[in-house]
């Protein structure tokens, strides 16, 4: 009896072991996701603006990722053209006729651009702490004795890009890139294109606490801030971060010692480089998780803070979002 009883327990033990895990599909979405870089991003053998993004979503089952290079700098027209010249090709060589646009920093706004210009290429769009309303760090550099310097180091930073990738678009126009970003160009560039856009002021966000006085559990609103979700066939979210420079901080991110300063030209809760207020779209999927603008991507490798959000669990989340949105 013993011994059959072994036999038993031996075969179920072999059939555990050579039945196949099933994979996680729950993030293949119906179109594929097409990555937008931000200010002075590229991807290459030498880097990858969104790190370790790829690898994350293809753990969720998407495996339809791509990563086009548009130029480092421009005003958010130029780099809009380009990127939906791209899109075009891409949907002349694969077949798929929308792509759901992931746009990080100024790519959220080139993101913007296509959708509003050619909506029947793009199935979503989706900013990643992206200064639709500009950013304070961008006002204070412009008409300001900072404005020639940044704009120097601006264009040396793209020759540099240029020379060691090979790409002739990452020669850059920075002065573009500076009235891309600050408020008084952005409140032009958004009556051009306001799909998605937070109608009225931004507003503070509301909570309450769904548990008890012992057993705390607080819900958040941000719907209050939220735009159109959808227009002309195009969904719209957004999400993005806030930090403190003092708690928030790794020593190790070197992202951190730039942030840290620019975090003071911005009058409200920011990642370094765009407040909460100005990076509402659609809907707004969060506000403040705690990152920084590099963290948003991943970036430095990444390091981050003790305390910070993990940024790729972040990107499944979506592609989940996405997928269940029949996107």
């Amino acid at each position: 009896m013993i011994k059959k009883i072994v036999i038993i327990v031996s075969v179920f033990s072999m059939l555990a072991f050579v039945t196949p895990v099933k994979a996680d599909t729950s993030g293949d979405t119906t179109y594929p996701l097409v990555l937008v870089h931000g200010l002075s991003g590229f991807d290459s053998a030498l880097a990858d603006y969104f790190y370790g993004v790829k690898g994350a979503l293809a753990q969720v089952g998407q495996n339809d990722v791509y990563t086009p290079q548009i130029t480092g700098y421009e005003n958010s027209e130029v780099r809009g053209e380009q990127l939906l010249t791209y899109l075009e090709e891409l949907r002349a060589v694969s077949g798929v006729q929308k792509f759901n646009l992931i746009g990080h920093s100024q790519g959220g706004l080139d993101a913007r651009y296509v959708a509003s210009v050619r909506p029947d290429l793009v199935a979503s769009v989706t900013s990643v702490g992206s200064p639709h309303f500009g950013s304070g760090t961008a006002d204070l550099i412009k008409d300001s004795p900072l404005e020639g310097i940044t704009i120097g180091i601006g264009n040396a930073v793209g020759a540099f890009l240029a020379a060691i990738t090979g790409d002739s678009s990452q020669q850059s126009n920075a002065m573009g890139s500076l009235e891309a970003l600050n408020s008084q160009d952005a409140a032009i560039f958004n009556s051009k294109y306001p799909e998605g856009l937070r109608n009225g002021s931004c507003q503070e966000t509301p909570y309450y606490n769904a548990g008890s006085w012992w057993w705390s559990n607080w819900i958040y609103d941000y719907s209050v801030n939220d735009g159109d979700h959808n227009v002309n066939g195009v969904a719209y979210y957004s999400w993005s971060g806030t930090y403190n420079p003092f708690s928030d901080s790794n020593v190790l991110d070197l992202a951190d010692g730039l942030l840290s300063v620019t975090y003071w030209t911005i009058n409200e809760e920011n990642d370094g480089l765009v407040g909460r207020c100005s990076s509402h779209l659609g809907q707004v999927i969060r506000d403040n998780y705690t990152m920084n603008h590099a963290d948003e991507i991943n970036g430095m490798f990444g390091l981050r803070g003790l305390w910070s959000a993990n940024p790729l669990q972040l990107y499944k989340e979506h592609a989940r979002r996405l997928k269940s949105a029949g996107l």
